[in-house]
């Protein structure tokens, strides 16, 4: 199963394996922790990281972007990964052949000047309220609000009877919160602890699985 469904305050959402959140009612695309030109950043500093590897992350949000078709794409944060760099002119093209309407909710790692994403006719926002959900780049809590929002990357390590290990980035899921894992390739990931009233939905290469907490 390529995605899961979950109904959030009688509105719609799919859960993509690729880390992407559809909201459908609204045709709006939920997107967080890029960190575009990461890959550049490390080779600059002399990591072993093939160049091939700087187109991936284009590449997969071409995948989503052509599976849901969205009217709106919101990104939850932490877009690029730092200062500028030759990643910055690929994601130019990458705008200008989806001409559809962008926003960046801007987080820790978002450190270039709004001024260039305005060029592009991306917004720059701090949060996004929108019919009771709060957009965020770091969870929070509101009175009246569901939460989406990203910045912890989450993953969830499960166990087998053998002692095996496997760890899965996730979406994780609380009662008015939800954290999109890390979208970008080479970004990491932070194990959490589920309580026994969330719902983890772990990511493989192409599925969604609902995991027990």
């Amino acid at each position: 199963m390529q995605s899961q469904t979950v109904k959030i305050q009688n509105q719609t959402f799919v859960l993509h394996y690729s880390g992407a959140i559809f909201w459908k009612e609204r045709s709006i695309l939920l997107i967080s922790d890029v960190h575009l030109g990461k890959v550049a950043h490390f080779r600059k500093y002399g990591a072993a990281i093939p160049a091939q590897a700087t187109l991936e992350n284009f590449s997969h949000l071409d995948e989503v972007l052509a599976f849901f078709k969205p009217e709106q794409l919101f990104f939850l944060g932490d877009l690029f990964h730092s200062y500028l760099n030759k990643e910055w002119h690929l994601f130019e093209s990458w705008v200008i052949r989806n001409a559809l309407p962008m926003t960046l909710i801007a987080g820790n790692h978002d450190i270039i000047s709004p001024l260039k994403f305005e060029q592009l006719n991306i917004k720059v926002v701090h949060e996004v309220c929108l019919e009771g959900f709060l957009l965020t780049h770091h969870p929070e809590e509101r009175s009246g609000f569901f939460n989406f929002s990203g910045h912890i990357h989450p993953a969830i390590r499960l166990k087998g009877k053998g002692k095996q290990s496997l760890r899965l980035a996730c979406f994780f899921k609380r009662e008015h919160q939800l954290i999109l894992p890390a979208f970008g390739a080479f970004t990491g990931s932070h194990v959490l602890k589920p309580k026994r009233t969330d719902q983890i939905y772990a990511i493989t290469k192409n599925e969604v699985i609902l995991v027990s907490a």
